[in-house]
């Protein structure tokens, strides 16, 4: 019953496969295995994208703050959600690899609205050489309490950014699990949206470790490849971050395994919603559950041997009915019996 993340979750067999396969032999470094190549023509027909530069690092973190750094000035700032990753869980990494960047913070919700975003930008660049310049907008698709934009928001949001002649960046680390919830393309979900470089998720969905960032201005490409350089994020056994992102995109797994983790979580929502002493903080739209329940449900959970995060409140205490709230994430891997297993605890 392991809800912490879904970057803690097993590999899919079929990239533990590829990575044994690809571990004969030799291929050449640093990003100029034949396996890249055929990765950069997958991609780029995944996203319907024939110029699109594409590359491989291996973390999540170092996707966001490469491609962001590539589209910001040290002088500018990044306009996103006071919850977004790069805000909340990047240790400042952004700010890092831009030579220092601020970030400024839009509203007060996961999700960003236009009007917000307009005010923010437009607060910017009154103060002359004293103030930050407008840089980037970012936007976390899925957001970090799980909720995921429609392709009229994303459209709202990047339209803003263009009226100000600003680049757009999607945070995907959970780009299957929102395209999978939206039922579109991946062209849709991007520059067809407005949308400049994506950060496309592969860690949290089933492989080991592999992000890939999508520049749909191929201007940016040699300045993104020096970054990564120059960042310490240009792997020489490169044919192993390749092999993983083929795998991921052959047949559909990236999708399946991301169908199958919003069905746990669709399976998970469904039980608790039965429970009369539940209720949800946000609704749930892909693979995150914000759920409150009693700490008795809770205690009784963390005795079994159940893993997630209470986001609030104490697991030690004197009243077992009062309500804690806990966050809860779903990966491709977890079964049916365990989804109900944790519902059953949770009913008592």
């Amino acid at each position: 019953m392991f809800f912490a993340s879904d970057n803690s979750g097993p590999a899919h067999p079929a990239i533990l496969e590829a990575l044994a396969k690809a571990n004969t032999g030799y291929a050449m470094p640093y990003g100029a295995d034949s396996i890249m190549d055929e990765v950069r023509a997958q991609i780029r027909e995944v996203f319907e994208a024939p110029e699109a530069a594409v590359y491989l690092v291996a973390t999540g973190t170092a996707a966001n703050s490469l491609a962001l750094a590539t589209y910001c000035q040290p002088f500018e700032t990044v306009f996103c959600s006071p919850v977004a990753h790069i805000h909340e869980d990047e240790c400042n990494a952004p700010e890092f690899f831009s030579g220092g960047a601020k970030l400024t913070l839009v509203g007060d919700s996961d999700k960003m609205i236009p009007e917000a975003l307009r005010a923010s930008i437009e607060a910017e660049e009154t103060r002359g050489v004293h103030g930050p310049q407008r840089g980037p907008v970012s936007i976390t698709q899925v957001t970090e309490r799980g909720s995921v934009y429609t392709l009229d928001e994303l459209k709202a949001l990047t339209a803003v950014a263009k009226d100000h002649d600003l680049p757009v960046h999607l945070d995907g680390a959970r780009f299957a699990n929102a395209l999978m919830a939206l039922g579109c393309t991946p062209a849709e979900m991007t520059w067809k949206a407005g949308v400049d470089v994506v950060s496309f998720g592969g860690t949290k969905n089933g492989c080991v470790g592999v992000e890939a960032v999508i520049l749909f201005d191929p201007q940016k490409a040699w300045e993104f490849e020096l970054r990564r350089k120059r960042g310490a994020h240009l792997f020489s056994k490169h044919r192993y971050l390749s092999v993983q992102m083929q795998a991921y995109l052959t047949d559909d797994l990236w999708r399946q395994s991301a169908a199958r983790a919003n069905a746990n979580c669709t399976r998970l929502a469904d039980g608790l919603r039965a429970i009369d002493d539940a209720s949800f903080m946000f609704e749930p739209q892909a693979n995150i559950i914000f759920c409150s329940f009693p700490r008795a449900a809770h205690q009784r959970l963390h005795d079994a041997g159940a893993l997630y995060y209470i986001w609030s409140g104490d697991l030690e205490g004197d009243d077992p009915n009062e309500q804690l709230q806990a966050r809860l994430v779903c990966d491709w891997n977890i079964s049916d019996p365990e989804i109900d297993k944790f519902l059953a605890l949770v009913r008592g």
